[in-house]
Parts: structure tokens; C-alpha cells; sequence
């Protein structure tokens, strides 16, 4: 198998030099060579091959077998994203949002995560609700903060279903309602999320939007306690004591 593949490699077939230049990265079947993955790479990536140019950018920007050069990483990334790489497109966000080896741009960084959003990625779906929840580079509205946090939501994302909760729970740009806050909240907890566990914790405690139910509550608050998080353990500590 890899035998052919590296014959069909060396006759200049772009999508068997790539699968090839995975194979060394991962190590599947092969001891993992990440200087022979970046060859087979690199073949690919010189006919335009798109997975490849992405791969080079990830290699670059994590220091994956080569020095960490965020400027190459860039510049693979870019390559990829003009091809319409979700991937890389939301990569380039990120290198824009958080100034890894760029200058700090939250206008670009938009620029990226939407391309990569409306393509259904839905960390810029995401990235962009918090750019706009936040006023990052566009004018603050929670209307498309909302758009945007739902949109990932809706694709099982913790952070944006907990998000959406939150706005839900204070009033933040849409009509308080503790019914649709706890709805939310119950899909990011089972996934983990540890704040959206100690809030679902309140407010069963409080009888927020529920009847109350202290055994509801303490569930909830050890669920996110015994993930080290130090406000449910406290509350924990308060119901045991019988203190409000």
C-alpha cells in the first residue's frame, strides 16, 4: 500500500503526495518522520494542493518538526485560505485576534473567522459572537453577537451554548428569561462546562426559571466541583452547614 502510494508520490500525483506526508506525520504503518512529511508536503503544497499548504502553516506555527516561524506558518495559512481552507482561514483569525506573530488586527481577524464562519466552522462562528459581545473591531451589538453564538451553538459548541445562557440570565441584549438561560445551560454542562454546571447549580438553589430543588442544586455544584471549581465547592460547603 504505502508502496504504491509513494510510487504514484514520486510520479507527481498531488493528493497521494499528501497522503503521504500524512503517513510520515502521524506515523501510520511507517516510524513518524516529520522530515519526510514536510518533502511529501511541501511536493503537494508547490501544485496548489490546499490540505497540504494548511498542514506546512500548522507545522510552522506549532514548531512541528521544524523551527517556529510564524511568518511561513502565515504564509502557508494564506495559500490555504484563498483556496477557501475553512481551517486556515480560521487560523489566520487567530494568528489576527491574539497577535501571534502579526500585529494585533481585529478588523482582519473578523475578516478571517467570517470567511471561515459562513462556511459552517463553528469556533469563528463563535469567535466572531465574542468580537461582537465584546466590541472587538466592529462595534459592539449583541443582536449579531447572539446570530453568531447560536449559529455555533446549534452545532454542539459548549462555550457559545453556555454564552447564550449568560445572555439569557442577565438580560445582555435580550429579554431575561431564566427558562431559555437553564435550556442552554443544560446542554453546555453535560459537556463539561463547568461554569454552565455552577450556574445550573444556582439556580436550582434559587428556584430561578424552576421549582427549586436542593437536590437538583448540589448535583449540579458537585458536578463542577469535583472539576476543581472553586465557587460550586464553596456553595457545596454553604448547604452542608444549612447557611444561606
Amino acid at each position: 500500500m504505502i508502496k504504491l502510494m509513494k510510487c504514484s508520490a514520486e510520479e507527481g500525483f498531488a493528493t497521494a503526495q499528501h497522503s503521504l506526508g500524512t503517513i510520515y506525520y502521524n506515523g501510520h504503518g511507517v516510524e513518524k518522520d516529520t522530515t519526510k512529511a514536510r518533502k511529501w508536503y511541501l511536493k503537494a503544497a508547490c501544485q496548489d494542493y490546499a490540505e497540504s499548504q494548511h498542514n506546512l502553516g500548522v507545522m510552522h506555527d506549532c514548531g512541528h518538526g521544524v523551527k517556529q516561524d510564524y511568518t511561513k506558518a502565515q504564509g502557508w495559512y494564506l495559500k490555504a485560505a484563498d483556496q477557501g481552507h475553512i481551517a486556515s482561514q480560521h487560523n489566520l483569525g487567530n494568528m489576527y485576534n491574539g497577535g501571534c506573530g502579526v500585529k494585533q488586527d481585529y478588523v482582519k481577524a473578523r475578516g478571517w473567522y467570517l470567511k471561515a464562519a459562513n462556511q459552517g466552522h463553528a469556533t469563528s462562528q463563535h469567535n466572531l459572537g465574542g468580537m461582537y459581545n465584546k466590541g472587538n473591531g466592529v462595534e459592539q451589538d449583541s443582536t449579531e453577537a447572539h446570530k453568531w453564538f447560536l449559529k455555533a451553538a446549534n452545532q454542539g459548541k459548549a462555550t457559545s451554548q453556555h454564552n447564550l445562557g449568560v445572555m439569557y440570565y442577565n438580560g445582555d441584549g435580550v429579554k431575561q428569561d431564566y427558562v431559555k438561560a437553564r435550556n442552554w445551560f443544560l446542554k453546555a454542562a453535560p459537556q463539561g462546562y463547568t461554569s454552565s454546571q455552577h450556574i445550573l447549580g444556582i439556580m436550582y438553589n434559587k428556584g430561578q426559571g424552576m421549582k427549586q430543588d436542593d437536590s437538583k442544586a448540589r448535583y449540579w455544584y458537585l458536578k463542577a466541583a469535583s472539576q476543581g471549581f472553586v465557587h460550586s465547592q464553596r456553595n457545596l460547603k454553604v448547604m452542608e452547614c444549612g447557611k444561606e
